[in-house]
């Protein structure tokens, strides 16, 4: 129960976020971008350096608050990264105007005092006289020519022409709606950028999450085939074992129980999906055919293979009991005379070969049924821990029967290279 809650939580959905240096550089990059673009456009003006230094502080600012407005955006934003993306949508329009509002008022209250100067310096560079009066009306000068009754000589006037009225409470928000709606496209845009970075990050946790329930629904598979193989053995073992008392040979029957001790603290110290050496691997085929040397001592003989480059090699633990289970089962237990099993290991162009051969009498017949489960719980869990890149061929041979397996070459990390 402890193993099965540590692996739900493992498995568990960790909440899906942005990571605040994403969000706050997004951030930062739109707002970067609105200040270049303002300054080129002021610089297009050419209202004069100290005009555009005190332009350039005023930009300045509002581009730290519309900073600050987004990150109170992102703040509520965040609050519907579960939801569908429709709502994410909705949530964003309905968000983003009172935020733009906020950023128009500090936009308009920040350039507010700079406005006369403005106007100033563009009247200048026009050669225009522009001023307002008491009640706040923008005034430009313009010459009036003479009637042509007075004369070719007559005085060029000018007249005052009103070209903004003063600014009314109606027009004060006209101006402030008009800036937040510049604003609000902006956050809108930065909305989306946002709500793109989070379907790319849950993508990525989704695709980690089926990576974490594929691995774990292998290492299921592979541990229930390998349990299968445990208790098979036992039941054979057990058997034998019985056969050994009933007939009174009590001296061998104590030897194979400390042969199945031995075996069976050599077979469960490792975990059920780990590989394990190719040497320990034959080490316990040679455990289970002494157990079995009690019940055939004339008739079993042992034949192993294996190079000493070889013997670092990884495998499936107790991926070879079921061939030589069937080479004892079907050969040496169906003929009187003595019986050779032979395990073998070789390289070829960097693959694995195993072999597991015997010179008994092949596939007896009515031996199919249990024969194959042992075969196919072979070729399964191979196809399990190495996917379709495995070799498995079983077939009687003249003389016998012989299974090869071939599987790719790994061997650990030499540390010390």
């Amino acid at each position: 129960m402890l193993m099965s809650r540590n692996s739900e939580t493992a498995l568990a959905p960790p909440s899906v976020t942005v990571p605040f240096r994403t969000v706050l550089f997004s951030m930062v990059v739109l707002w970067a971008t609105y200040l270049f673009l303002t300054t080129l456009r002021s610089m297009v003006m050419d209202l004069g350096p100290l005009l555009q230094l005190e332009l350039g502080w005023r930009r300045l600012l509002v581009t730290i608050v519309g900073v600050a407005f987004t990150l109170l955006l992102w703040l509520l934003l965040r609050l519907f990264d579960a939801r569908p993306l429709w709502i994410k949508i909705s949530a964003a329009l309905a968000l983003a105007l009172p935020v733009a509002l906020g950023i128009g008022q500090v936009n308009y209250l920040a350039f507010r005092d700079i406005f006369p100067a403005v106007e100033q310096a563009y009247a200048q560079k026009n050669n225009l006289n522009v001023r307002r009066d008491e009640s706040g009306n923008l005034l430009v000068d313009v010459p009036v020519r003479p009637n042509d009754s007075a004369g070719a000589n007559a005085a060029e006037g000018t007249q005052s022409v009103i070209i903004e009225p003063a600014e009314t409470y109606s027009d004060f928000w006209r101006k402030l709606l008009d800036i937040a709606l510049g604003r609000y496209f902006l956050l809108l845009a930065w909305a989306s950028t946002y709500f793109a970075l989070l379907a790319g990050v849950q993508a990525r946790a989704s695709q980690h999450r089926e990576e974490q329930f594929r691995s774990a629904a292998k290492a299921a598979e592979l541990r229930s085939l390998r349990y299968q193989v445990n208790p098979h053995f036992l039941f054979n073992t057990l058997n034998s074992l019985s056969a050994l008392v009933m007939t009174g040979k009590a001296d061998r029957a104590e030897r194979m129980i400390q042969t199945i001790s031995h075996f069976y603290r050599h077979s469960l110290a490792n975990e059920p999906t780990a590989d394990v050496a190719l040497k320990d691997e034959f080490d316990l085929q040679k455990l289970y055919l002494d157990i079995e040397a009690v019940r055939f001592p004339t008739r079993l003989v042992c034949v192993f293979d294996l190079p000493e480059e070889l013997e670092d090699a990884r495998v499936p633990g107790m991926i070879l009991q079921p061939l030589v289970e069937n080479s004892v089962k079907y050969a040496i237990s169906a003929v009187a005379r003595p019986v050779t099993i032979t395990l073998a290991a070789r390289e070829e162009f960097d693959r694995l070969v195993i072999t597991v051969s015997d010179d008994g009498p092949g596939v007896p017949q009515g031996a199919a049924h249990g024969f194959g489960i042992g075969l196919a719980n072979v070729r399964d869990r191979l196809e399990a821990r190495f996917g379709p890149d495995i070799g498995f061929v079983s077939d009687p041979v003249a003389g016998g029967y012989r299974t090869e397996i071939r599987i790719p070459l790994s061997k650990p990390v030499n540390r010390h290279a």
